[in-house]
């Protein structure tokens, strides 16, 4: 063989190995799945591409960076164009608000399709998981629902608080609330999750109705402030006449309830009850105080009350029984029960009886 065709031997063979070495690493590189968003609900088993990466979430995650963020785990370079969803998968998109009977499919923002395991109006796929399950459409790989992790073992996840309160005010954070479990830890703890999720949604409502929403922190009404100090306590109104006005999720008021959560929380509200609107937290354990303790107007507490099996309606009677219950506002008591409908639908339980006083 010439020296010419010996060279052009080599070189073909050289090129013939660099072709199949790059078909190889073509061959290798998995299709990259559908982009990240900061915006979407990824739970776990659930699959992103990133910086030409693909991503699988391996529990709850919103606006965390893959590769920043240990909920990602990487499974390595991906090349080409994002599959889209099977030609076999036509089901209409999900709306918030609709009536899904169980066995509806849909297909949610986020690109993937859930089937409704029961009946609901419209709650969220990503958030009310008792309601709704991944649902694999044609070739689509399986996806893992996991609950959402709550901050400290909470009942209510970060996502859950806020679709229940998309309005409030910035003052009423997550974890402010979270950093108030503390205080009371039989708070939406005792009993079966369903009676625990039964009795956090009633909190909420309560302080949902209280506040408009989590919008107000303090007493709208200024010209009763100076009505709340009542005199004939040894202790009286060290911080003036006019400063125990309704404050907090459940609007704490009058110098007595002042002086016993403070006592209560190990806090100088007394002396100082402009704590429970300037903390997050404060406010939060004043609520729970109350919430745990006190039975108002009422025979129980609203925490024995919903883990006993009394219902919603004797919260209603224990935070504002004498102004409320027997007929005497009905559209007030309405107001409550709606909104712990909604949110016991958010998180996945039924609302149980008595629901009204």
């Amino acid at each position: 063989m010439s020296r010419i065709r010996l060279v052009a031997a080599i070189a073909a063979v050289v090129v013939g190995a660099a072709l199949t070495v790059v078909a190889a690493n073509s061959a290798s590189a998995a299709a990259c799945a559908s982009a990240w968003s900061s915006s979407a609900v990824y739970t776990g088993g659930m699959t992103a591409s990133y910086n030409n990466k693909n991503w699988r979430a391996q529990w709850w995650t919103q606006n965390e960076t893959p590769g920043t963020a240990a909920v990602w785990a990487d499974q390595g370079t991906c090349g080409g164009t994002t599959t889209p969803p099977p030609t076999t998968c036509n089901h209409p998109n999900w709306v918030q608000g609709q009536f899904y009977a169980a066995g509806s499919i849909v297909k949610y923002t986020n690109g993937l399709y859930y089937i409704a395991e029961h009946d609901n109006p419209g709650y969220d796929p990503t958030i009310s998981t008792w309601y709704w399950e991944p649902y694999t459409c044609g070739t689509n790989p399986p996806t893992t629902t996991t609950t959402p992790p709550a901050t400290g073992g909470f009942v209510v996840s970060q996502a859950q608080f806020q679709q229940m309160f998309p309005n409030r005010n910035p003052f009423y954070t997550y974890a402010g609330l979270t950093a108030a479990l503390s205080a009371y830890p039989g708070f939406a703890k005792t009993g079966s999750d369903t009676v625990r999720k039964q009795e956090a949604a009633a909190f909420l409502a309560n302080a949902n109705h209280e506040t408009g929403g989590l919008v107000h922190i303090v007493e709208q009404n200024q010209a009763n402030y100076p009505h709340y100090c009542d005199a004939g306590q040894p202790y009286g109104c060290p911080a003036g006449q006019a400063a125990y006005y309704g404050r907090g999720p459940i609007q704490l008021s009058w110098n007595f309830n002042y002086k016993a959560a403070g006592d209560a929380l190990g806090l100088p509200l007394l002396t100082n009850p402009w704590l429970v609107q300037n903390d997050a937290s404060v406010a939060w354990k004043t609520a729970l105080w109350y919430w745990n303790t006190q039975s108002g107007p009422g025979t129980m507490t609203p925490h024995n009350a919903m883990v006993n099996g009394y219902g919603f309606g004797e919260t209603i009677r224990s935070i504002n029984g004498s102004l409320e219950c027997g007929g005497r506002n009905p559209a007030q008591v309405q107001s409550r029960v709606d909104a712990y409908q909604r949110f016991v639908g958010i998180l996945g339980v039924p609302a149980g009886n008595n629901l009204y006083c």
